[in-house]
């Protein structure tokens, strides 16, 4: 598909080709990722709109109840209010996680969080906030000497165990939602291929019309997908966002 905007030309194939405007390369990871920050945007305007003191909507009440729950996520996790500037990263950290895995759901856009660019653009953020705060906590020569102990030599081993932390967050993360994604595909081919062995089995052109129709494919991965989609996409928007809590408190309590 071709289209011309304003001198500059876009290609766009699907399912796998890559756009290109002008020298930019748009990936679908990128698009995707444009349109779950729209969702979210969005949303906020929605809930926040004609806020009130008394007599609230439901729609304010829902707003109140989604800030109380990111307060009492940092705050039960940290030990206090002295984290509290954490908050609007978490809550956006997770906002965008959690509808970055369920947006497969459409069965038309691709999850962002299944390209590890994604959970790797994140795990660098939340390295870097972890590496400001332990400086914060001991300054730069407090934080150089954390790497030489208990012993000098442990030098090596402490920096790979310190660069391991954002790429074990990247890997867990996408590790899962590509999983899901890879296995409901094959749990889809797999029936769809079942279904018109078992159908043609029926002779003449009844059989030969039915085979060609998927019906094992309707029910069976809906009820997987409650798990692969739903169930583990929320669980792993939950487990990045604690890990960014702890990893954080820890390194500013030195």
């Amino acid at each position: 598909m071709e289209f011309d905007i304003s001198g500059a030309r876009i290609f766009f194939r699907i399912p796998t080709g890559i756009p290109v405007l002008g020298d930019i390369l748009i990936t679908e990871t990128w698009v995707v990722s444009w349109i779950v920050m729209a969702i979210i945007t969005g949303l906020c305007i929605y809930l926040t709109r004609d806020l009130k003191v008394e007599k609230i909507s439901k729609r304010q009440a829902i707003a109140e109840m989604l800030v109380d729950s990111a307060n009492n996520l940092v705050r039960n996790n940290t030990g206090g209010t002295k984290f509290d500037r954490l908050i609007p990263f978490v809550s956006a950290l997770f906002a965008t996680s959690v509808v970055s895995n369920l947006i497969s759901l459409t069965g038309i856009l691709r999850s962002p969080t299944a390209d590890l660019s994604t959970e790797a653009a994140w795990a660098v953020v939340v390295f870097i906030m972890i590496t400001m705060e332990k400086i914060k906590a001991g300054g730069i020569l407090g934080y150089m000497k954390g790497f030489t102990e208990p012993i000098a030599v442990m030098t090596p081993f402490n920096i790979l165990s310190e660069l391991a932390t954002p790429v074990s967050m990247a890997c867990r993360h996408f590790g899962n939602i590509l999983s899901g994604v890879v296995i409901n595909g094959l749990i889809y081919a797999a029936l769809a291929v079942a279904s018109a062995a078992l159908l043609g089995l029926i002779p003449g052109a009844v059989g030969d019309f039915l085979s060609h129709i998927p019906i094992l494919s309707v029910g069976i991965p809906a009820i997987l997908s409650f798990y692969f989609d739903w169930f583990s996409g929320v669980m792993q928007a939950f487990i990045f966002t604690m890990l960014t809590i702890m990893y954080i408190a820890n390194a500013a309590e030195g």
